[in-house]
């Protein structure tokens, strides 16, 4: 029985936090552990370079995030993983694929029309001011991402799902044209998916910038569950676990009858500073040997661009054989 073609792309634009490793990391590891699947993971770098200009960052996160799916246990043998400018392949089936998109299915992108939007209503007599194509043509990328590798499922968020749906029609052009070629991807938006929260009780996210580093020193990691805003309610008094982003926390990283005994503890009255306490030595637990090797992988790069250059030429082998095959279809090919 063929396996199913599975493929996730994380964008190198900044640090990987708490929410990312419960809510995608882990997930999609334990995921890649099944044997009815064909697991692809990227770096999608190219498509940092929409939101970061700066090379330093694009280059720290990347190594940052390479390090991190490593470090939690993303198993190379198992898994192909690569860095996606290491597969040119994508870059050049972007352009055929470009090349198959009508420009109103662009228009229509979610990312583009709030970039639009905000220009109109500071009252820019240009609306495009400031959009640069990288973004306009965001999703043609996303859809060479998959399309290059076949996959049939890719997991999303619900922000992205219209990326997909352009991905299926960019696919389905192209079948339509050229013959059947390409599968129709679908997405993977996992409803039930925990989403945590961050410092200030919001959405633990870059943009609100109350995230807690996955893998900071352990005097900092303390220091950022000490952060966490909490009501005033003193020692002795009741406390709601439901509503309380420290206990959230711990409930990411417990079990059963261990959230059954913290949530008993809220019920009592526990002290915030005992509650954070807790928390942090909890978690702490099952970070640090993630950590002692996250560590050791930052240190060594070379040991990084080692799994990735295995990953890469894995990819290439299968990219460079289909895209033989695209060329063809489309007519780029030897005269005799």
């Amino acid at each position: 029985m063929a396996k199913e073609i599975v493929l996730t792309g994380v964008t190198t634009t900044g640090t990987p936090h708490l929410g990312n490793y419960v809510g995608a990391i882990q997930p999609a590891i334990e995921a890649s552990q099944q044997e009815s699947a064909e697991s692809f993971f990227f770096l999608a770098d190219y498509h940092a370079l929409i939101k970061c200009h700066d090379p330093a960052r694009v280059h720290e996160s990347a190594q940052q995030v390479a390090a991190t799916w490593l470090a939690c246990g993303l198993d190379t043998s198992r898994v192909t993983f690569y860095r996606q400018s290491d597969i040119p392949e994508i870059t050049e089936l972007s352009w055929i694929l470009t090349c198959m998109t009508a420009k109103g299915l662009m228009n229509r992108a979610h990312a583009y029309k709030a970039a639009v939007q905000d220009n109109l209503d500071d009252g820019d007599a240009d609306p495009d001011r400031g959009i640069m194509m990288g973004l306009f043509s965001y999703p043609i990328l996303m859809a060479a991402d998959i399309l290059m590798f076949n996959a049939q499922k890719v997991p999303v968020g619900k922000d992205q799902t219209q990326h997909l749906e352009m991905a299926r029609d960019i696919a389905g052009k192209f079948n339509h044209v050229y013959g059947n070629t390409f599968n129709m991807p679908e997405a993977v938006v996992n409803e039930s998916g925990m989403i945590l929260k961050g410092l200030d009780g919001r959405k633990m996210s870059k943009s609100y910038d109350n995230t807690i580093p996955l893998f900071d020193t352990e005097k900092k990691f303390r220091k950022a569950i000490n952060k966490i805003v909490t009501n005033s309610l003193e020692p002795g008094e009741p406390k709601d676990p439901d509503t309380c982003t420290v206990f959230e926390l711990y409930s990411a990283f417990a079990n059963e009858a261990e959230i059954a005994e913290m949530r008993q503890r809220y019920l009592d009255g526990i002290a915030w500073g005992e509650a954070k306490k807790i928390t942090f030595e909890h978690l702490n637990e099952h970070l640090a040997p993630k950590r002692e090797v996250y560590n050791e992988l930052m240190s060594d790069p070379a040991m990084i661009d080692a799994e990735l250059a295995k990953g890469a030429e894995k990819a290439r082998q299968q990219a460079g054989a289909f895209l033989d095959k695209i060329r063809s279809k489309v007519g780029i090919k030897k005269f005799s």
